[in-house]
């Protein structure tokens, strides 16, 4: 009965009836991993080391005696040099160059040869390194649409609010040159301001500092770095348009004349879609190594001594950033 099913299906132009039935089983399983995020790491992952891999087969495998560069080798060669000195190698410098490479390949069989790689730090964290790097890669493999970028601001816009900035003029008084008289000296200035015809005759009033007389569309935190977080919240409770204080400052005491105060407000989504931009790939990017670092340590029993604290282990689950990693020359960046 089978048999003249299939044949009556193929007859039709049909599958037989139990492809059908099969087909029809597996589409929802297929249809849910061909979702899944961590598939498709594991395909871009996987095809990233194949790439990885053509592009560096000159080198062979670290334990063959067979060392052979492409001509993509020396292209990167040459383009390394060029980089660095903005001209082609001659002969002679690009036979060192070759000669380098080589010697770098060789020095590097040899360590993996006598196990030098095992137990080792530094190598240890940049082969991690390379991992997270790879991870972020495949993240960032996806460009997020207009209509993405706009659903996530709206529940993350306050992370782009600009506070409140103020653009200012102020004169300085210095106790190291006036003494007890800074203060009284500043009110006296204060009190002459109001006659002086020119405006630019005040800084020969005052004393100089080494800082700016004129600021910006500044905001608080960035004032506090300045002058202190005193002298910075005092100015924004100022009105524009006067010269007022005397203010004190980490430095001594001040005249300020500010001109404007712009109140602080969350942009719309089109004066920042670049950042918007960033920040959402920063955020995508972390997700996914959480993701892709959970399904990884799930494979392994991790045994930790007696001494570290019960939740450690759960901490060490679920890295929120990549830790400081060495750099080539062996720093920790």
């Amino acid at each position: 009965m089978n048999a003249l099913q299939s044949l009556a299906d193929k007859k039709e132009g049909q599958p037989p009836k139990e492809g059908r039935r099969s087909r029809a089983s597996l589409s929802p399983t297929l249809r849910h991993w061909l979702r899944e995020p961590l598939l498709h790491f594991l395909v871009l992952g996987g095809l990233l080391f194949v790439a990885y891999g053509v592009v560096h087969r000159g080198f062979s495998s670290p334990t063959s005696r067979k060392i052979q560069l492409t001509p993509e080798d020396l292209n990167q060669l040459e383009a390394y040099f060029v980089s660095q000195w903005h001209r082609e190698p001659t002969p002679p410098e690009l036979a060192a160059l070759v000669e380098d490479r080589v010697r770098d390949e060789i020095l590097y069989r040899e360590a993996l040869s006598m196990g030098l790689d095992k137990n080792d730090t530094i190598v240890k964290r940049r082969m991690a390194q390379k991992m997270e790097f790879l991870s972020e890669d495949v993240a960032n493999a996806h460009e997020p649409t207009t209509a993405e970028l706009k659903k996530w601001y709206s529940q993350n816009a306050q992370r782009f609010a600009q506070g409140d900035q103020v653009t200012f003029r102020h004169l300085y008084f210095s106790p190291d040159r006036r003494g007890q008289r800074a203060q009284p000296d500043a009110t006296t200035v204060l009190h002459k301001l109001a006659t002086l015809s020119d405006p630019s005759q005040a800084a020969a009033l005052a004393d100089p500092l080494p800082l700016a007389t004129a600021y910006e569309a500044r905001t608080l935190e960035e004032l506090a770095k300045d002058f202190g977080l005193p002298f910075a919240q005092a100015l924004f409770k100022l009105k524009p348009g006067t010269w007022q204080g005397p203010i004190q400052s980490g430095y001594g005491w001040h005249l300020v004349f500010v001109k404007s105060i712009t109140r602080g407000r969350v942009p719309d989504f089109d004066e920042v879609e670049p950042d918007v931009k960033t920040a959402w790939l920063t955020d995508q990017s972390g997700e996914q190594w959480r993701t892709v670092y959970a399904a990884m340590r799930a494979k392994y029993e991790i045994v930790l001594p007696a001494a570290i604290p019960p939740n450690a282990s759960r901490v060490a689950a679920a890295p929120s950033t990549p830790a400081a990693l060495p750099s080539e020359t062996g720093e920790v960046r």
